[in-house]
């Protein structure tokens, strides 16, 4: 059974740091592209970070560019999302993403059920 399960989301101060986790399970972890979304309450679910199946290139939204990092340790089975001088606007639901592909086309597609991140003083 295939499964991404996130952990790591919370409550946290304007300026604060957070790190969440997702532990994929029940595929072939290093030969799927990995990526965080998010999404806050009215508001359609955009992309946060992403990162290649070896982690040789990254992309990431102009909006956290610079205060957020994407790494994956394939060896573990996990991805991450390191968030440092968060801001309010951060706050959202944050999903793991896990994307498989033969020649540029997809063929699976997973999601995480999601962590809430709220940054309030």
């Amino acid at each position: 059974q295939v499964q991404l399960v996130e952990s790591g989301g919370g409550l946290v101060q304007p300026g604060g740091s957070l790190r969440l986790s997702c532990a994929g399970s029940g595929f072939p972890f290093s030969s799927y592209a990995m990526s965080w979304y998010r999404q806050a309450p009215g508001k359609e679910r955009e992309l946060v970070a992403a990162i290649t199946t070896t982690g040789d290139d990254t992309n990431y939204a102009d909006s956290i560019k610079g205060r957020f990092t994407i790494p994956r340790d394939n060896a573990k089975n996990t991805v991450y999302l390191q968030m440092n001088s968060l801001k309010p606007e951060d706050t959202a639901v944050y999903y793991c993403n896990a994307v498989g592909r033969r020649e540029g086309t997809i063929i699976a597609r997973y999601w995480g059920k999601g962590t809430q991140v709220t940054v309030s003083s």
